[in-house]
């Protein structure tokens, strides 16, 4: 795992600024903290900060081939390494290392960009062939690992984390009011767009080709969608459950490829169970586990991992999160460099400190909920056509229950589905998890940006490419390609990668996903029960008691907190003096949503985290 940056001008005459190359690499040092490493030549900079994982004194980066035309820095781990390696080997190439990046060096002189096709991985690299005066930016298909590159003139610049790109040449940080907006839709910004205007997201699954005479091309080499009806998979629920069990255990083995100890995030749930069940099993050594739990014993599922931990022997390690919520914001905005409002990223961020200290690598169990339907808002879309007229009837009614603090109350999920029940499927899809809808937004903003896209237009652009799969695969599909995508990844990397730990999500592997997009729809959500395969393929690895536990997703009681320790602070730092020297937001608007959720009219704790967020964030990272 590492960070990697490089800076490419047109202008050959034109020598790369290796004091701003450098700069932009040490800004990354929290992601490779163990060595760093620069190829410098001419118009072309890149700049690389190693975490040592695989061939730990051998694989310093960047990483040339043996004439040195080809040069690579990476950030991720190819688990198909050692056959590659040898398949390549086998062609007459040369290795100097048993790194898995060099294998991107030779693949690339074999078979040209075409060669991720074959990764099996998590992956960012950049690669420049000098005799083609050409570079080469790839993303993993599953968008893992991040990506950011900006083109100016002359000059194009790349980047794992926005904190580095930013300090390259010539660099001014304009925010993208169209990035804003879908900011307060979403509480994340999809792909491509960024925070900044003229910066953008490598999409998953695509390669960008840039060259002085060229400019950019981007081409997409893998895009994963669920399976069309004579596609589908239809044997015995018991058949698919012991195949699902082997391709985990196959993915598990794979991702445990190190030479270094692993361990597992162990939340409690099904999902983490699992792997840490499976890295048990097929690992050689003890395997470490690492859990965080709540004084609010509704959020709290440190008794669910203990039985996962006592079961198989981990060495467990326990953390219990209290509110001090307010240091911990202002890490995190020190972390997320783009605004991000996922409230789970603050445990997400305090179990991988406290993995950290005993571990530099981790499985973690993003991606399951997508593949194997684990949310309650699938049970919703089931259900929604058929109450519709009762939602419409009872609307006025359950509007005007009062807020309580629960994890997902019933009084919020009831609003949520009134609101939403009578709506085609994929806006009642994101109504269920909207933030700002649309007339809350124009009354929110007091600057937009001159389009006035609609930030669902991302969605409806995905969800066009499904047509004829069914209905709960099309909607789990949007979900994986751009929630999954933009929100929980770039959680589990940021979160993970402040405190050096490599987090690695086996769920999302070809082996894995393969048969996860050609399950019916009933084999994922039937009624409400939710994860049917997944949790039959668990019968054998878990607790009974576990298995047959309702989900409670690993979040954090915010709306309590901005009901009590945080309220003061969240006033403090969306004071409306504040919030109009930022000059985006009304500050009577945002003043009135603090005393709505405060006085329980409404559990409002989701939009005010992601304007508290925004507020953190754009003090550290324009103001600042």
């Amino acid at each position: 795992m590492c960070g990697i940056c490089g800076l490419v001008s047109r202008a050959r005459d034109e020598p790369v600024d290796r004091a701003a190359l450098e700069r932009m690499t040490e800004a990354l040092v929290h992601r490779g903290p163990d060595d760093h490493g620069y190829h410098v030549d001419g118009q072309v900079g890149l700049g690389a900060r190693r975490l040592a994982i695989i061939d730990i004194e051998g694989g310093h980066q960047p990483i040339s081939s043996e004439n040195g035309a080809t040069t690579v820095v990476q950030n991720g781990e190819i688990y198909n390494h050692e056959a590659l390696h040898e398949r390549l080997a086998g062609a007459g190439h040369v290795f100097a290392t048993r790194c898995d990046t060099e294998v991107l060096v030779h693949g690339y002189e074999e078979h040209g960009p075409d060669f991720v096709r074959e990764l099996r991985g998590m992956f960012a690299f950049a690669l420049w062939d000098a005799r083609r005066r050409k570079l080469v930016l790839a993303r993993d298909r599953y968008g893992i690992k991040p990506l950011y590159y900006r083109v100016s003139g002359d000059l194009i610049s790349f980047a794992s984390e926005l904190k580095s790109l930013v300090l390259a040449p010539g660099f001014k940080p304009e925010l993208d009011l169209e990035a804003v907006e879908a900011f307060l839709a979403f509480n994340s910004i999809p792909a491509p767009l960024t925070i900044y205007e003229g910066v953008r997201k490598l999409p998953p699954g695509h390669v960008l080709t840039w060259s002085g005479e060229e400019g950019v091309e981007l081409t997409e080499y893998a895009v994963e969608l669920p399976g069309r009806a004579a596609e589908l998979r239809h044997e015995g629920e018991g058949e698919l459950a012991r195949e699902l069990r082997e391709r985990l255990r196959d993915s598990v083995r794979a991702h445990l490829i190190a030479d270094v100890p692993v361990g597992v995030l162990l939340s409690g749930g099904i999902d983490s169970s699992v792997l840490t069940a499976l890295a048990a099993e097929e690992s050689g050594e003890r395997v470490s586990t690492f859990s965080i739990g709540f004084e609010e014993r509704a959020f709290d599922e440190l008794g669910k991992a203990r039985l996962v931990a006592d079961r198989y022997g981990t060495d467990h390690h326990e953390l219990v999160v209290r509110p001090d919520a307010v240091a911990l914001l202002t890490d995190l905005a020190e972390t997320f460099d783009e605004p991000l409002a996922d409230s789970s990223a603050l445990p997400t961020y305090l179990v991988s400190k406290l993995a950290s200290d005993n571990v530099k690598v981790a499985l973690s169990g993003e991606g399951a909920d997508e593949l194997f339907g684990g949310y309650y808002t699938y049970v919703a879309d089931l259900i929604a056509p058929r109450l519709a007229p009762l939602a419409r009837a009872t609307r006025p009614f359950v509007e005007l229950l009062p807020s309580t603090s629960g994890k997902a109350s019933l009084d919020y999920k009831a609003k949520r589905f009134v609101s939403g029940a009578s709506l085609p499927p994929l806006e009642r899809h994101h109504a269920w998890k909207e933030i700002f809808g649309d007339d809350a937004r124009a009354e929110l903003m007091v600057r937009r940006g001159p389009t006035h896209a609609d930030p669902l237009d991302v969605y409806r652009q995905r969800y066009a490419l499904t047509e004829g799969a069914g209905p709960l695969a099309r909607l789990q599909d949007v979900d994986r390609a751009i929630y999954l995508v933009d929100d929980l990844l770039v959680k589990t990397d940021r979160a993970s990668m402040a405190h050096s730990l490599e987090a690695r999500v086996p769920f999302l592997d070809p082996v894995v996903t393969e048969l996860a997009l050609a399950l019916p729809d009933a084999m994922n959500v039937r009624r409400f029960a939710k994860k049917r395969l997944l949790r039959r393929a668990a019968e054998p690895l878990l607790p009974r008691e576990l298995l047959s536990a309702k989900k409670q997703g690993f979040s954090i009681p915010a709306a309590a907190w901005l009901r009590g320790e945080l309220e003061q602070f969240a006033r403090e730092v969306l004071a409306p003096s504040e919030v109009a020297r930022q000059g985006f937001f009304d500050p009577d608007a945002v003043t009135q949503l603090i005393d709505r959720h405060v006085s329980r009219r409404e559990d409002l704790s989701r939009q005010l985290w992601g304007l508290l967020t925004f507020a953190l964030w754009h003090d550290r990272h324009v103001s600042g």
